[in-house]
């Protein structure tokens, strides 16, 4: 292994710290490396040629009163795959509230755990307003380009996708900022997009075209503010939601910021034209969803798969502590987190649903030439009763109803697993899974390749990293072939 520490962040976290979120496997990094030549176990494919991508919520300062998660820095860790050697770099995303927070040395704005009154500082992003921009939320590539984007709205950073410098902003982000959950349309090369915030007309949708230039804006009015997190789009539609859960309007006039879920509501889908402006609104039972897994039209019916949660707002466990209240909305099995169908009438405007699945799994990916089309694998995430920590992939065949389960050792855990379709490939799970792990008991951590149609035989590839990363979630996948400069490593340099 050919290994260099390229940089360190300040960090002035305290040496015993003990929040659950920033020890353990949540412990964060400070060092960043460029690693060629990693060592490997077992044997990576000829065939498997191009970058996993994953962004992670690693913290550098403490909270001004009371850390979330979500709260963390950005830092992007790609694994690159080309020739049968694989190559290592991680790098924090150069937000401006990064920098100064650096500059600082000590955080500057509230946490979504804290009231913005707190902020150290009067401006601030986020719909909720004076948060700090930290994109450490999702990560895709877009126009050759890696995106990190913040769930509560913020700048897109552009970073090289192989050496993961910083390069900018997109420009062209609309004043409210972009939630994270961008949608890349592999077929036509667009990026869908949505935010919001808390004034009139609380949400919006836009595209931009695979030139990277903003297409289309539109407004989507809602009848107040709300939470929504992700989107899913077809081959003519995109996808958007008003879910009874958001923040209470009478407490946002008095600058506080909790959610409720109202059982009252019903959910509702706003089905829009890709380009268009016109939105047609249908109405399911009442839940919560983070994220959907995919979409796609069947004659007269839009069908939307995602993760319906039970029981949106867990009941408060009061007498455990403060840890367990906040953390309660993060455990799947606490908020009875299933695999679930939507099926909305274009004709009639009636929506069906049903349970795809009776275990507790989020965060589902899928063979990304398939988005917004008649698909048949996700491939999901179990969780670690009470945490938020993955602790297995499991394989869900909608076509059978059938699953796969892997289970990660106990005290090891991975991230979002990614699809890596073969060249040439002949079936949908012709192709190869991909995800980092954190092994607190080993001190390490590696990337597991899997055969994607073998999950059960586990990885057939480990490649270790330079160092043990923070456990983290969102990743993506990019084909050698769409990143500039693959062909002759000049963005390798």
């Amino acid at each position: 292994m050919d290994v260099e520490i390229v940089g360190r962040a300040l960090s002035t976290l305290p040496e015993d710290d003990d929040h659950p979120y920033r020890t353990g496997p949540w412990r964060p990094q400070t060092t960043e490396w460029r690693a060629d030549d990693l060592e490997v176990t077992g044997e990576i494919p000829a065939d498997l040629e191009g970058v996993y991508l994953r962004n992670t919520e690693n913290p550098v300062h403490p909270a001004i009163s009371l850390y979330h998660p979500f709260d963390g820095d950005g830092m992007i860790h790609v694994v690159g795959f080309r020739d049968g050697k694989a190559f290592y770099r991680n790098r924090f995303v150069r937000t401006d509230g990064f920098a100064a927070e650096q500059e600082a040395g000590k955080a500057l704005w509230a946490g979504i755990a804290e009231r913005p009154v707190l902020s150290l500082r009067a401006d601030g992003w986020g719909a909720r307003t004076r948060m700090k921009d930290a994109s450490s939320t999702d990560i895709v590539v877009h126009a050759g380009q890696a995106l990190s984007s913040f769930w509560q709205c913020g700048d897109l950073y552009r970073l090289d996708p192989l050496t993961l410098e910083t390069i900018g902003k997109s420009p062209w982000a609309p004043d409210w900022g972009v939630s994270a959950h961008t949608k890349v349309d592999e077929r036509t090369g667009e990026l869908l997009f949505f935010s919001y915030a808390t004034e009139a007309p609380y949400l919006r949708y836009g595209v931009v075209g695979p030139d990277n230039r903003l297409k289309h804006l539109t407004d989507v009015p809602l009848p107040g503010p709300r939470l929504p997190h992700d989107m899913a789009f077809t081959e003519n539609y995109a996808i958007l939601n008003d879910f009874p859960l958001f923040w209470d309007p009478a407490l946002i006039a008095q600058g506080k910021y909790a959610s409720r879920f109202h059982r009252d509501l019903p959910s509702r889908f706003g089905v829009v034209p890709r380009y268009g402006t016109e939105v047609r609104w249908f109405e399911a039972d009442p839940t919560y969803v983070l994220h959907f897994a995919n979409a796609y039209e069947d004659g007269d019916e839009i069908v939307i798969d995602g993760f319906h949660q039970g029981c949106p707002e867990p009941a408060d466990p009061r007498g455990e502590g403060v840890y367990q209240r906040m953390f309660r909305f993060l455990a799947l099995e606490r908020m009875e987190t299933r695999l679930h169908r939507w099926r909305l009438n274009l004709v009639t405007g009636q929506v069906k649903e049903e349970r795809l699945s009776e275990r507790f799994t989020e965060f589902g990916m899928i063979n990304p030439n398939l988005g917004g089309q008649p698909y048949r694998y996700t491939y999901a995430a179990t969780q670690r009763p009470g945490w938020f920590l993955f602790d297995g992939i499991v394989k869900h065949d909608l076509h059978t109803g059938s699953e796969e389960r892997y289970a990660l050792p106990e005290g090891v855990y991975g991230s979002e697993t990614a699809m890596a379709p073969r060249p040439g490939a002949t079936a949908e799970d012709d192709g190869y899974l991909v995800t980092l792990t954190t092994d607190v008991n080993a001190d390490r951590s590696e990337c597991l390749v899997f055969d994607a149609a073998r999950l059960t035989d586990g990885p057939i590839a480990r490649v270790r990293l330079p160092e043990r990363i923070s456990s983290g979630t969102h990743a993506t996948w990019a084909a050698g072939s769409a990143l500039p400069g693959w062909q002759d490593g000049t963005s390798m340099l």
